[in-house]
């Protein structure tokens, strides 16, 4: 396998890292033309061209919309039917998942200034969320848990799942979760048709505040154009992995940890910055003798010749600077004392600490979410959390002694901008 290897002190090194790190997707405006022409006819049409584009994309023939949802009790089977090694391992990713984002939970707050004025913040959640859960081939109990318990947290009235099964076929750990994190609603639908159902709604489709989770590149067009409509998450790009090593790791973890992002697809970025050449031979050569034994090995091997690299710093001070430039979605600190060097990193969606930390853990389990955001958006955007469910307005309530003195300054800014009424409706509280 030819995987990229650079040195940060070789010339032309920092033009090499940006043709690296570049990935903007082109724009198809055959898939762009598609996705709006779907957006309007559901918009326009609800329930039957929803059922029409099922039928086409799905191969899902029904005889209603009605017969899209997935009832509570088929949701409870898939849940009893687990074996009790599945059904441990999601309870407990589900409690940690859970514990975390209860930390995250923000409460309303007020103050009374020297006037009597009352001043605050009041915090409520979202009325209805929907979620959007890649089926078919790609499916993800994990999402499920990862985009409906914050949002359970966040205390959301309805939660709206969507998840195409194609040929009718549903993944039972799927359901099972839906279960587990108390999801409202089930809908075998998806593609832009399911995103445009949620935003809109439809005669069987309750319209949502917002959509969050992840989906293929007629989903991600479809958030974009509805947002303003309602809400979404965030576009994610392909998955990413930065790992940042002294050269004291076991060589076969760090390229084992490179697979588990490549393997998602061939546009997956998996890069390892280290100041020590030699180790950074012997992920090389685990990389190579490792990856025959992989099932997704053509994915990973073109995901780590195409986008990959093994660069060779300076120091660990050099691999900080060079981590908060690529912004990733997953950092890996695997070195001797990670609490010393998180206050020189700024930019990452998700920072895994230490040898034993792998970014496998945070996909499934370790509590914190693994919505995350990637193409180096992570410099201005964060994890998907209780936040992105709840949403603040603010709170003024003047006293009347307060009205005589903000009277005064709201209608000095009025006037000067030219807004008469604006002054007389501030100036005459004053009395």
């Amino acid at each position: 396998m030819n995987i990229r290897q650079l040195s940060s002190r070789a010339a032309g090194f920092n033009k090499e890292l940006t043709r690296l790190l570049a990935f903007e997707e082109t724009a198809d405006e055959k898939l762009e033309a598609a996705v709006a022409g779907i957006l309007a006819d559901v918009k326009r049409r609800g329930d039957v061209a929803l059922l029409e584009y099922t039928q086409r994309f799905d191969r899902l023939n029904v005889s209603g919309a009605a017969a899209l949802e997935i009832s509570q009790f088929e949701l409870r089977a898939a849940f009893d039917a687990l074996t009790s090694e599945q059904r441990n391992a999601l309870e407990q990713a589900a409690q940690r998942v859970t514990d975390y984002h209860r930390k995250q939970v923000q409460t309303s707050w007020s103050y009374t200034d020297a006037d009597g004025t009352l001043l605050g913040q009041q915090v409520t959640p979202l009325d209805r969320v929907g979620l959007y859960v890649p089926g078919g081939k790609a499916a993800y109990p994990s999402s499920v848990l990862m985009n409906a318990l914050p949002a359970k947290v966040a205390g959301v009235a309805e939660l709206i799942m969507v998840v195409p099964t194609p040929d009718g076929v549903k993944n039972q750990l799927v359901l099972a979760a839906a279960y587990l994190a108390g999801v409202d609603r089930v809908f075998s639908i998806g593609g832009a048709q399911a995103v445009a159902a949620l935003a809109y709604g439809t005669e069987t489709i309750p319209k949502v505040d917002k959509v969050v989770g992840p989906g293929n590149a007629y989903v991600a067009a479809a958030k974009r154009r509805v947002f303003g409509v309602c809400g979404i998450d965030m576009i994610a790009g392909p998955s990413e992995i930065l790992v940042i090593c002294d050269g004291q790791t076991n060589p076969d973890w760090i390229a084992m940890d490179l697979f588990s992002q490549a393997e998602h697809d061939e546009l997956a970025q998996a890069i390892l910055l280290s100041p020590d050449a030699k180790f950074i031979a012997a992920v090389a050569q685990s990389a190579d003798r490792q990856l025959e034994q992989m099932p997704r090995r053509a994915i990973i091997k073109a995901a780590l010749e195409n986008r990959g690299a093994l660069i060779h710093v300076a120091d660990l001070d050099e691999a900080c600077v060079i981590s908060n430039r690529i912004a990733p979605e997953h950092l890996e600190l695997s070195v001797a004392d990670p609490q010393a060097w998180l206050p020189k990193l700024k930019h990452a969606g998700a920072i895994f600490m230490g040898r034993y930390t792998s970014e496998a853990l945070g996909d499934y389990c370790a509590g914190p979410n693994h919505v995350l955001p990637t193409s180096g958006t992570a410099r201005f955007s964060s994890p998907l959390g209780v936040y992105d469910f709840q949403k603040r307005s603010s709170l003024i309530q003047v006293s009347a002694q307060g009205a005589q003195k903000l009277g005064d300054i709201a209608s000095v800014l009025a006037f000067g901008e030219g807004l008469q009424a604006h002054a007389q409706s501030a100036l005459f509280r004053k009395g």
